[in-house]
């Protein structure tokens, strides 16, 4: 059986809630379809950011690319950390690192709704 490893950045406030929703079904999913998954938590947030002066450690896209995916919750604290700091510190070092350059998501109008 394959065995996928996954980074788990759950980042801060609902990032923490929905990336532990999310690796929930993604077990159910594994457990369903033949494969395995091991998850590791990587602390980077705003608050390890207040912790280290960092937002990820120096290796911290090294570290990322020993893994197969990254799954990557909320990130930012703007009442106390600036958005700037994570963008610059982490969102878009991993974007770059890894090609991720669109952020496309999906659209429709509800109906009753007039485009």
């Amino acid at each position: 059986m394959k065995t996928h490893s996954i980074a788990l950045i759950p980042g801060d406030g609902i990032g923490r809630d929905v990336t532990a929703a999310a690796w929930t079904v993604l077990e159910t999913v594994a457990k369903h379809s033949g494969f395995a998954l091991t998850g590791t938590e990587l602390p980077w947030s705003c608050r390890f950011f207040k912790e280290t002066g960092r937002m990820m450690p120096e290796d911290g896209i090294e570290t990322l690319r020993r893994f197969d995916a990254i799954l990557l919750g909320a990130v930012g604290w703007p009442t106390e950390v600036p958005d700037s700091v994570s963008l610059h510190g982490l969102l878009l070092p991993i974007r770059k690192a890894f090609v991720q350059y669109a952020n496309i998501r999906p659209h429709r109008l509800l109906p009753g709704v007039r485009g």
